[in-house]
């Protein structure tokens, strides 16, 4: 007799617990790093994952979280399945992790304004579009940095691809 396994619902459920190492507000699942569950006929749990870069520096710490994740909840056999095709795009991301980016400080993805042909992000504290870029690379590869010129704060936007 095969013991029941978790429903893939329940399992996704799960994953939501597991933060972002660089953006602890999202989730795996909010990022939609998470690509696909699924048990095979053999009862071993597949998640597929993809990182948001292909040299992401926190991909091993996102993969050993759900490991360690899956695991206490007692599931014995797991593969973990890195999928680079397709690429992960911001896209992919819900409109409720982009607004919870926002939120937390961070310009969402795709919030390029165009101002007398200069494209310009809207400051995640004030609302201002009287914003500059200060760095190309912010605090994460994911990130620019910049800095509004009404409120003077400095922030992060999370990089459109």
């Amino acid at each position: 007799m095969v013991a029941a396994h978790p429903a893939v619902g329940e399992i996704l459920d799960w994953l939501k617990e597991v933060p972002d190492p660089e953006i602890p507000v999202l989730s795996v699942v909010d990022l939609a790093i998470v690509r696909d569950v699924r048990w095979t006929d053999d009862g071993e749990l597949v998640i597929a994952i993809t990182p948001t870069y292909s040299g992401c520096p926190a991909f091993d710490v996102i993969a050993r979280d759900i490991r360690e994740l899956v695991t206490q909840r007692g599931v014995e056999r797991l593969r973990l399945e890195t999928r680079l095709s397709p690429p992960w795009t911001t896209d992919w991301m819900t409109s409720e992790a982009k607004e919870r980016l926002r939120e937390y400080g961070v310009a969402p993805p795709a919030q390029l304004i165009e101002i007398a042909g200069t494209a310009t992000v809207r400051c995640p504290h004030c609302g201002s579009e009287a914003t500059e870029v200060v760095s190309r690379y912010g605090s994460t590869a994911c990130k620019a940095l910049y800095k509004c010129r009404s409120c003077l704060e400095p922030f992060d936007v999370f990089k459109s691809h």
